[in-house]
Order: C-alpha cells, then structure tokens, then sequence
C-alpha cells in the first residue's frame, strides 16, 4: 500500500521533532525556512525539484 503525504507537511514533522528532541532552537528553525525560500527562487530550484522527484521515485519502486 501506498501512502502519499506531502513533503512539507513530512519536513514540518521533521522539524518539530528536532525542535522537541533534538533541541534545534526555534530561531534556526527559521533561518532554514528562510534559506529555502531563497533556494526556491534562485537558479538552482530546477535541479532541486529534479533531484527530489527523483529520490522520490526511487523510493516509490522499493519493494519490502
């Protein structure tokens, strides 16, 4: 079975989490927030979202 969520929603359980546990400090939380709308609107976005779709395909054709 597959189940399909969506990768910001799975990143920001991420990064609770390290928040939480991990003790990530709010405040770097937001700078990486911050760093990755600079990201998506740099030239590098293409090969980032190329790269994730990828990894995401690959782990899609697993098989357990």
């Amino acid at each position: 079975m597959a189940l399909s969520v969506s990768a910001v929603l799975l990143l920001g359980i991420v990064v609770f989490l390290l928040i939480k546990k991990q003790g990530l400090k709010a405040l770097h939380a937001v700078v990486c927030i911050i760093l990755g709308f600079y990201l998506a609107s740099s030239n590098l976005a293409p090969t980032i979202n190329e790269l994730t779709s990828s990894v995401a395909g690959m782990i899609n054709n697993l098989n357990f």
